[in-house]
């Protein structure tokens, strides 16, 4: 297609949602960003009325920095278009190129200033596509790596918009490079170390040579490869609905399927709760583990910052290190202020309810602690004695997460377990006021 404001203007009609509330076009300084937002300020009026402005990330990487600030500051005064600046800090950890971190970086920190409704707009054109496609193939990927970029996706409280993917870098050079009065090279884009500085320079320009419409068919086929992962997306999304067992999924119910149904169910599992799942061979490993493991047994597979674990033929995606109650935190009895336990796990609070707690019964000053072992509680007026283990493992409570039950002690004596058990001994008649516990925003437990 030839470039031009028009052509701009069909694409962000036909795919920015109804519900848009203003662009938001993200600036490098470099060339093709500069294009988009000049083929953007041309468009008098915008499509619906949207207001646009320009936002740039300094990853503070490289010395160069300060000139794309001030290239980006030029080409917004020259469009008069209202320009924030943000600053990232990159956290390269562990086998993370600093590429992907950069990205990571850059893409959170727009999430975050997106406002409700904007469309991010960024300037990836058909290149970028057969660039990404080649790339993913070389690396390895399945299908959803070598999907295409979509044109329009979520994106923190709006979208993230695309609608240059159709473009062939050439053309939109030859619209916007005459109108823009400052860029600036990025030094990286040259340095041969990093994967695509190297495909554009020493293999880009023999595929071109050898076929001219690379560009354009290799992106076609990431096209093709998207509509095709969208097939499996809908059977996954059919497959997880018949697994689901509360938060978890049925072990029977993956064993019965197809190797392959269960990796493509799992995958999409994960994605839902924005868990990367691991590679295809681990996740395989994984669910043998699963399958394979002894009754009593708890099988746990770590990645990253998650793990899936097992337990009563139930599969559960937790984090790599489960939390756990911090120390001792004091309480007062019948106070009306909450007692935060921190880690995001919610909060306890004391109620009012038949037969509860007699403050009168307690036998010293009010504390919150994690369990140690061996505790015990008469869970009702007519049970005996009983451990909190052996509670838990009536009750269900998964063992990962036993050690966030916030146990309530007056003095050395174990009165209360969160909301699930209160000890009788410390209880009044049925048909009086006593108090309780209530623990809001709970994790899931059992």
């Amino acid at each position: 297609m030839s470039f031009s404001p028009a052509s701009l203007r069909a694409v962000l009609e036909a795919h920015a949602p109804a519900a848009a509330t203003g662009l938001v076009v993200a600036i490098s300084g470099g060339a093709d960003s500069a294009c988009l937002l000049a083929a953007l300020a041309q468009l008098e009026p915008s499509p619906r009325g949207l207001s646009l402005r320009a936002v740039h990330v300094d990853h503070g990487l490289q010395a160069a920095c300060g000139a794309f600030r001030d290239a980006c500051a030029a080409q917004c005064r020259q469009f008069e278009v209202e320009l924030t600046l943000l600053s990232v800090v990159v956290d390269c950890a562990a086998g993370v190129s600093v590429e992907e971190a950069a990205r990571a970086s850059r893409y959170a920190a727009l999430a975050q200033e997106l406002r409700a409704g904007e469309c991010l707009l960024t300037a990836h054109h058909c290149t970028d596509q057969a660039e990404t496609l080649l790339l993913q193939a070389l690396r390895g990927a399945g299908l959803k790596g070598m999907s295409a970029m979509p044109i329009c996706r979520a994106f923190g409280r709006g979208w993230h918009l695309r609608p240059l993917l159709k473009v062939k870098q050439r053309e939109l050079l030859e619209f916007g490079a005459p109108l823009v009065a400052a860029v600036a090279a990025d030094p990286m884009n040259e340095d041969q170390r990093f994967d695509r500085a190297y495909l554009r320079r020493h293999i880009w320009p023999l595929i071109e040579n050898r076929w001219p419409g690379a560009s354009v068919s290799l992106a076609r086929s990431a096209a093709h490869l998207a509509e095709a992962q969208g097939l499996l997306d809908e059977a996954a999304a059919v497959e997880v609905s018949h697994l689901r067992d509360g938060d978890a999924l049925s072990v029977p119910g993956l064993r019965a399927l197809s190797q392959p149904k269960r990796i493509n169910a799992l995958r999409h599992w994960l994605f839902e709760a924005a868990a990367v799942p691991p590679p295809t061979h681990r996740l395989a490993e994984a669910l043998r583990q699963m399958f394979e493991a002894g009754a009593d047994q708890q099988p746990a597979i770590v990645w990253g910052d998650f793990a899936l674990r097992r337990y009563r033929e139930r599969l559960f995606l937790t984090p790599a290190e489960p939390p756990k109650l911090a120390a001792a935190l004091p309480w007062t009895a019948g106070s009306n202020s909450p007692l935060d336990l921190g880690m995001g796990l919610g909060q306890l609070r004391w109620a009012v309810r038949r037969g509860g707690i007699e403050p009168k019964r307690l036998p010293g000053p009010i504390s919150v602690r994690r369990r140690r072992g061996g505790e015990s509680i008469k869970p009702a007026r007519q049970a005996s004695t009983q451990s909190v283990q052996h509670l838990c493992q009536s009750l269900g409570v998964l063992p990962w997460m036993r050690d966030v039950l916030p146990l309530v002690f007056a003095g050395e004596t174990l009165i209360a377990i969160g909301d699930l058990w209160l000890d009788a001994r410390c209880c009044g008649p049925e048909n009086q006021p006593g108090l309780s516990v209530a623990w809001e925003g709970a994790p899931i437990i059992v």
